[in-house]
């Protein structure tokens, strides 16, 4: 069994507050022996991070401190002459131990970041992989991250209101496809919806169907999975993929 977490941010009024508030919320996770937690996209005050060292220095300590992988989120870092957004993983022991860049711009963010061009797949308590917002539309990402051995997905997310019922859609059929959990982060305030989401699966007499758990407010939240039961399932359903034109 592996308890893993995601926490719903709102805005807050500078980058020293939200790190002090969110700390908080992990420290009460990692009393809660939480092995992973995930955090939403550029939920920070200034989202373009010069030095994830000192900024996310607390949250360094909380993982070491309860030996528990913690996703920041998502921010923009300067690469070269331009940006690109990167979700940083924070190991148990403390320290940065990799990082995922995003793939696929969104909108304005086409002028603003270069895309990120592979999938990357970390392990701690389990092999897990990262889908950065947008990211969660284009099928080929999520398979990429199984295929490659991740048993489960994160997805720091930054969804405007009105895009929460297609982004909740979009969740579901990437756990379906692919036969993996998914825990996927938002931020809620007067623009962004909020609802983050854990999405399960339940085998029912041949037929896997979505156990979903959608957050309201400000709020930290962890649950149980037990990993194996999907590998066999998988297995299956990846023996099914055939090659066609």
């Amino acid at each position: 069994m592996v308890k893993l977490g995601i926490i719903q941010t709102p805005s807050y009024s500078s980058n020293h507050e939200g790190v002090r508030q969110v700390s908080r919320m992990l420290d009460t996770l990692g009393k809660k022996e939480t092995d992973i937690v995930c955090l939403p996209e550029l939920w920070l005050k200034d989202n373009t991070i010069s030095s994830f060292e000192s900024e996310f220095m607390e949250f360094k300590r909380i993982a070491k401190n309860y030996n528990m992988t913690i996703i920041p989120g998502a921010f923009y870092e300067r690469k070269s002459h331009r940006y690109v957004i990167v979700a940083r993983v924070i190991g148990p022991q403390g320290e940065f131990i990799g990082q995922q860049e995003k793939i696929h711009p969104f909108d304005f963010e086409k002028n603003v970041i270069w895309p990120g061009d592979r999938t990357t797949v970390f392990k701690t308590k389990c092999k897990f992989g990262i889908i950065i917002c947008y990211d969660m539309v284009f099928p080929d990402v999520a398979h990429s991250l199984v295929k490659k051995g991740a048993d489960l997905l994160f997805s720091p997310s930054r969804i405007i209101r009105r895009g929460i019922i297609p982004w909740h859609m979009y969740v579901q059929v990437r756990a379906l496809e692919n036969r993996v959990p998914i825990l996927a982060a938002n931020i809620q305030n007067w623009r962004f919806g909020g609802k983050s989401v854990i999405v399960d699966l339940i085998e029912k007499e041949g037929v896997m169907i979505p156990k979903i758990i959608k957050i309201s407010g400000k709020k930290a939240v962890s649950r149980k999975f037990n990993l194996k039961k999907y590998q066999k399932n998988r297995k299956s359903r990846f023996s099914d993929f055939r090659k066609f034109s």
